[in-house]
């Protein structure tokens, strides 16, 4: 394969499914070390670690790291060295060493802004947005969407509608409710703009879960019970976080009986999630229990 001709390495992610991405990469990868152009290589590199990090196999993930590194060592290739920084920040941060990661992506961050890589830049506040101390996320986050917003990148704008989504949560997590209904509600309407059917959905899920959150119980079940009608009616894959919110507005509104059963389904459809499985288990063991 000619070096010109290697597809756009972002083109060929899908962040559900990191087994069929990795597969991609690795069928990639022999090509683009023999062509010459290392910093794809370098860059294809880091992107097949972050497969792995994904997979929860973060021997692995910093194994090819490491190549990556003595790729790009000694060498003038910004981008490849500042996506290193995301993944290897992205793989400490996966295995819960935060102060590790967060050193990473501050080096990513300024690297960044320096060689005007306003997508990256975003990427790296948005990622200390999560992996910094509480009392500083917020104002990472904060950055990344103010840089999201002024950049004339196109790239970079589309990172607006998960940094509305995580400075929600961010201020959810701090009980300021109103605020983070205001986000979301943001979030919907840019992923509206977007045409972007998945995340539409994901954006109604998080103002139904607002909603449960400032006691407004009847909208928030109406949101739940509408998406439960849109997986069916579009032959969508189950969603067990739908079921979840379902169940605990009947369980709120004393309605146990029929709420055990949407417990019972979300339990069936999360437990197979790998990432709650290691970062929630008490949630999966009270869906288990409240589904019995």
């Amino acid at each position: 394969m000619d070096a010109q001709n290697f597809p756009a390495i972002d083109s060929l992610w899908d962040y559900d499914k990191p087994q069929v991405t990795e597969l991609k990469f690795r069928e990639l990868l022999p090509a683009a070390e023999k062509s010459g152009n290392q910093s794809y290589y370098a860059e294809l590199l880091t992107q097949l670690a972050r497969t792995q990090s994904l997979q929860r196999k973060f021997d692995n993930a910093h194994d090819i790291l490491n190549k990556a590194e003595q790729v790009i060592k000694g060498k003038n290739m910004p981008v490849a060295q500042i996506r290193y920084l995301l993944e290897r920040g992205r793989t400490f941060n996966s295995a819960n060493e935060k102060e590790k990661s967060a050193t990473l992506f501050k080096e990513a961050y300024h690297k960044a802004l320096f060689q005007n890589e306003d997508f990256y830049a975003i990427d790296a506040a948005h990622m200390l947005g999560i992996a910094e101390k509480p009392q500083e996320q917020l104002s990472w986050n904060i950055k990344a969407m103010d840089l999201a917003e002024k950049s004339t990148d196109t790239r970079a704008k589309k990172w607006l509608g998960s940094l509305y989504n995580n400075i929600g949560w961010t201020y959810h997590d701090l009980k300021d409710y109103v605020k983070a209904l205001c986000l979301f509600e943001k979030a919907l309407a840019w992923r509206t703009d977007q045409k972007d059917e998945r995340g539409i959905f994901i954006a109604k899920w998080t103002i139904g879960r607002i909603y449960r959150s400032l006691d407004r119980i009847d909208e928030a079940l109406k949101i739940q019970n509408g998406l439960l009608d849109e997986i069916q009616q579009k032959k969508l894959p189950p969603s067990g976080f739908v079921f979840e919110e379902i169940a605990e507005c009947l369980l709120i509104k004393n309605k146990n009986t029929e709420a055990k059963e949407y417990f019972k389904t979300a339990y069936q459809i999360l437990s197979k999630d790998i990432w709650l499985k290691a970062n929630e288990p008490a949630r999966l063991e009270r869906l288990d229990q409240l589904g019995k």
